[in-house]
């Protein structure tokens, strides 16, 4: 009988984990979303911005300086928006995975 018990809380314990793990996972994900479509809106409105400059600039040295600029600016941020994104994905995988890696301490320690 005790054999019972303990599959049926093992059980029950696997069902809460898996409940959690998948609220969180919906949370991330749509966190990430988030992450995605506000640099892509921030680009395209300083790639907008740079050409709407770039069309009324008349000389050529000019042009060269605001095409380095703009590019400069563009890498820097992809680079810092990048590694935000990046670590959103650790943090998923580290919470999704929480509630199970409890329970298969508790699973090994029996």
């Amino acid at each position: 009988m005790t054999d019972v018990l303990e599959i049926q809380q093992t059980t029950n314990d696997l069902g809460e984990a898996a409940t959690s793990s998948a609220k969180t996972l919906a949370t991330s994900i749509q966190t990430i979303a988030t992450a995605h479509a506000d640099y892509a809106k921030k680009a395209m409105q300083e790639g907008t911005e740079f050409f709407a400059r770039l069309t009324s600039v008349k000389e050529p040295a000019k042009v060269m300086e605001l095409q380095s600029e703009y590019a400069k600016n563009a890498y820097e941020t992809f680079v810092a928006e990048s590694k935000k994104i990046s670590e959103l994905y650790t943090d998923l995988f580290k919470q999704t995975t929480k509630p199970l890696e409890a329970l298969i301490k508790t699973s090994k320690a029996a």
